[in-house]
């Protein structure tokens, strides 16, 4: 499996961004989770939005009504609309997809990962 994101930048605060990740390398049959990661610099890995198979939506607090994550399994693509991006935002952003039956926010469940684009807010 390979994850390619996109779409990262510099922005204002207040701006928006729109985050792409081609996926490639796997059925588009199956239940499997994907989602969005972010790593600040010295911060720890955390999880910001997942969608599973069946389109239930996760996000994490401090992205709730910002963010938005959509998947389109034809294209094998996920997306992440950020709006109103603020400084703390500035970071890392990685795709992920889980195989396995737990899709949350806690980035041990994941067995696949992208190289990240990043995202600054300055």
């Amino acid at each position: 499996v390979q994850l390619v994101e996109s779409g990262g930048g510099t922005v204002k605060p207040g701006g928006s961004l729109r985050l792409s990740c081609q996926a490639s390398g796997y059925r588009t049959s199956g239940s499997y989770c994907m989602g969005w990661f972010r790593q600040a610099p010295g911060g720890p890995r955390e999880g910001v939005a997942t969608v599973d198979e069946r389109g239930e939506l996760t996000y994490a607090d401090a992205v709730q009504g910002r963010f938005s994550i959509s998947r389109d399994d034809a294209k094998k693509t996920l997306e992440l609309q950020m709006v109103n991006l603020k400084p703390e935002d500035t970071a890392i952003y990685y795709c992920a997809v889980a195989t396995g039956v737990v899709c949350g926010l806690e980035s041990h469940w994941y067995d696949y990962w992208g190289r990240g684009t990043q995202v600054t807010v300055s």
